[in-house]
């Protein structure tokens, strides 16, 4: 029996006990399906403030953390089941990571020990869940995302090793219609445990959908799908009921939170729909993501933090060939991606969002010319039929913003977008009159 649905739920979705409990009716069914769970929220980031410690050497400290983590789960534990057995064999589950992350208090902490502390959530958070699901005698199987995840070298996944081992593992399964493994954790080519990066459940839940050819990819959070602007800035926001792949991963990429950016690729490979669903609206019909959707001149507007200009100036690039080729073999040398980029005959102008390098990247740009950086930057993703053929398919958005200093101007790179850099203590009054002038 095949598997025809991925349903990945949130940290958010899985938050609390009664948070988990209403998942069960959303799971129930006669279709045949993976549930991919995330850590409960706030999870990640305790275990995370656990792994710094360690860093430091403040054990102490860290001891104290690992057992205030171990008091809430055990609340969690305590909240979520109804008998005496379920919350004795919960505490026993909960006893069994804490004690395994504890352990690294004995002895030297490595970065590669760090990923395995961190993959403690995802693994109580689905075990939990399973328990669950047993006290109510509703039939399930826990596989775990470390039997068949994998990704290679370069840090992508590695699909031939995932197909083989995840339709394996799935045959010990066959008569279970619901089967519940963990979002983000994966092992890497050496065999230890690694992840897919923050954000890298819904990774998961794509990877699995495309290796697997289900029916539908759904992503459940608690809101209702993309909306045309960040909510948290701007009123009056609605629901996109479709969009593109290509517009889904340029708005997942410039800043909607809702999905994570790399989940676009491996259902877009497969023409696999993502279906983005509200755990607290589950009868919204969310947002669907296909291989094609209705052109429009704009539907949405996202915007991205925490950008860095630079911007290199050099008299050689006049008339030169082989001068891009140069900016960007040093950019390539720190593993840097870059968002944006413009050019004129003498300088170029380029974004990033990964700061790590700043300062060597700028070390080495100043042996091909004068090297400007600007920090606090945000970009603006404008989304919509920006098609090169068309006419007139911008105004709008420069009447907007009239009254903001552009930094940059993307367009023509892509038929769905259109980017702009403007600084970030400009982003809301941005977000703001674009809505007004966009979509009002």
């Amino acid at each position: 029996m095949e598997i025809e649905k991925i349903m990945k739920f949130g940290g958010t979705s899985v938050g609390n006990p009664d948070r988990m409990r209403a998942l069960i009716p959303l799971i129930t069914g006669n279709e045949r399906k993976v549930v991919v769970l995330s850590a409960m929220a706030g999870t990640t980031n305790n275990l995370v403030e656990i792994t710094d410690l360690l860093y430091d050497g403040n054990v102490n400290e860290a001891s104290v953390k690992i057992e205030a983590l171990r008091e809430k789960y055990h609340q969690v534990v305590q909240k979520l089941f109804s008998t005496a057995a379920f919350r004795k064999s919960g505490r026993e589950l909960i006893d069994s990571h804490l004690d395994y992350i504890n352990n690294f208090t004995l002895r030297v902490f490595t970065k590669q020990q760090e990923k395995a502390i961190i993959a403690q959530g995802e693994m109580m958070s689905t075990s939990l869940f399973h328990q669950l699901l047993q006290e109510k005698k509703i039939k399930s199987a826990l596989l775990p995302a470390l039997s068949f995840m994998r990704i290679d070298k370069d840090g992508e996944p590695d699909y031939f090793y995932i197909e083989e081992n995840i339709n394996r593992e799935l045959e010990k399964y066959d008569s279970e219609n619901i089967i519940i493994t963990q979002g983000f954790i994966c092992r890497n080519v050496y065999g230890e445990i690694d992840n897919l990066k923050r954000g890298g459940s819904d990774y998961s839940a794509s990877i699995i959908g495309a290796v697997l050819k289900v029916k539908e990819i759904q992503i459940w959070t608690d809101i209702s799908g993309f909306h045309n602007n960040d909510p948290r800035f701007v009123e009056n926001t609605r629901v996109i009921r479709d969009l593109s792949f290509d517009e889904a991963a340029e708005l997942a990429y410039f800043g909607a939170k809702i999905l994570h950016p790399a989940s676009v690729n491996p259902a877009r490979e497969k023409n696999i729909p993502v279906r983005l669903k509200n755990t607290m609206e589950p009868e919204d019909e969310g947002t669907l993501i296909t291989s094609s959707s209705v052109l429009l001149d704009y539907k949405a507007v996202a915007a991205k933090d925490g950008i860095s200009v630079l911007r290199i100036r050099s008299d050689r690039m006049l008339m030169a060939y082989g001068f891009l080729r140069k900016v960007f073999e040093i950019f390539e040398a720190y593993r840097t991606p870059i968002d944006m980029i413009t050019t004129s005959e003498v300088a170029v102008s380029l974004t990033i969002d990964n700061s790590q390098y700043l300062d060597q990247l700028a070390k080495d740009l100043k042996e091909l010319g004068t090297v400007e950086i600007e920090e606090n930057q945000t970009i603006i993703c404008i989304v919509g039929d920006f098609r090169t053929a068309r006419t007139g398919s911008a105004p709008e958005i420069f009447e907007a913003l009239n009254t903001i200093p552009l930094k940059m101007i993307s367009y023509g790179g892509s038929p769905h977008s259109m980017s702009l850099l403007i600084d970030t203590k400009n982003k809301t009054q941005a977000l703001r009159m674009l809505s007004k002038h966009l979509f009002a």
